[in-house]
């Protein structure tokens, strides 16, 4: 039997070609070279950072602790769209968004101090005091957008007809009998 020969794509598949330096254009700035550089000429122009004091660390955990407390007042609006869009008749998709809306809000007003217990030291303790408060508020909105959904939908007991049954029969002051 003749010895089968391999085309020449198998065999370059079984021993790929040796790798080629890139050519002579050089990388954009900020994007990681593949070439060895000079780690000695890097560390001289890099300017060297000193790491942040205490009251610079306690201004960023601020900063992110005031978007965790603004979080819930940036998803209100898409929110209040979808809520209108789904209508006020009783269906699945209406009863999902209203579940929603008040477990969310009520979630959130639990989960208060696990939200921000990364943010707080013991030097701003006051400050995200203030943040903890102003996230609870955004939170109480948001649970007024779901009973404004539910008011819409007539599942509030807000009219008179709605309490009949508790309401007392009225005694009649005087009495018409019909003529014959």
């Amino acid at each position: 039997m003749p010895a089968t020969t391999l085309p020449p794509w198998a065999i370059e598949l079984k021993n790929p070609p040796p790798y080629k330096p890139k050519s002579s254009i050089p990388d954009p700035p900020g994007y990681p070279s593949s070439q060895p550089s000079n780690s000695k000429k890097d560390k001289k122009t890099a300017p060297k950072r000193d790491p942040p004091s205490p009251e610079e660390m306690d201004t960023l955990k601020l900063k992110k602790a005031w978007e965790v407390a603004l979080a819930p007042i940036k998803s209100l609006p898409m929110t209040a769209i979808m809520m209108y869009m789904s209508g006020n008749s009783l269906q699945i998709f209406s009863i999902m968004m209203v579940v929603m809306a008040f477990k969310n809000p009520i979630m959130g007003i639990l989960g208060t101090n696990q939200a921000f217990e990364r943010f707080e030291t013991e030097t701003n303790k006051g400050k995200v005091l203030q943040v903890k408060l102003v996230y609870v508020v955004m939170q109480i909105v948001a649970l007024a957008l779901g009973v404004w959904k539910v008011n819409g939908m007539g599942l509030l007991p807000t009219t008179r007809s709605d309490w009949l049954a508790w309401e007392a029969q009225r005694e009649p002051v005087e009495f018409a009998v019909p003529g014959l």
